[in-house]
């Protein structure tokens, strides 16, 4: 009887040690996967935003290069992406994945650089659908609305690229801070 207490106690000891292992695993392939789809998204909102041209002939060119918010967006997803594809080549370097605040850190930046990056494309995107008639800003998509659509679409990317990099924000964070125990209690400590 009392080997098949220790036995049972063993498989669950051995189970138990499984478990975190498993998490780790499914953790990495979800970061790993995160990192993997901000490269093509990335690639494509640089692509659409920096073809972006509409000529009007009452207004003339709008380009990307007209909106300086726009070059923001651009600069941002290109450090994105090559940031993704380096970090996601590193994340399965054994050396670098012990190191959690290789990842911590630029993660961190980078959620909070695509979150100022979006809030600005955000109010492009809006200043040009509806304007400002306080600044007397009119609007512009009514006469060039090939150039607003594809601007849409290239912001709707950027938000997945933002959603992308919260994710890998909180996953890192968890990854850096998982080692450090929680901090005890002093009146637990006081009565034992």
């Amino acid at each position: 009887m009392r080997d098949t207490n220790n036995t049972r106690e063993g498989d669950r000891n051995g189970s138990s040690k499984h478990q975190p292992q498993e998490a780790h695993m499914s953790l990495k392939l979800i970061d790993s996967c995160l990192r993997l789809s901000v490269i093509p998204l990335s690639v494509a909102t640089i692509w659409l935003t920096v073809t972006i041209h509409q000529s009007n002939p009452d207004y003339g060119n709008l380009d990307y290069n007209s909106i300086m918010g726009l070059k923001y967006m651009v600069g941002v997803s290109a450090i994105c992406g090559i940031y993704a594809l380096l970090s996601t080549i590193s994340s399965w370097v054994t050396n670098l994945v012990s190191k959690a605040w290789l990842f911590f850190v630029p993660d961190q930046v980078l959620a909070y650089l695509m979150t100022a990056s979006v809030a600005g494309a955000t109010e492009i995107v809006y200043l040009l659908n509806k304007g400002d008639k306080t600044v007397t800003w009119s609007e512009v998509c009514s006469s060039y609305p090939h150039f607003c659509s594809k601007l849409t679409i290239a912001l709707g990317l950027h938000v997945f690229v933002l959603f992308s990099f919260l994710f890998l924000s909180v996953i890192s964070a968890y990854r850096a801070f998982s080692v450090f125990d929680p901090p005890c209690d002093s009146q637990t400590n006081g009565n034992a």
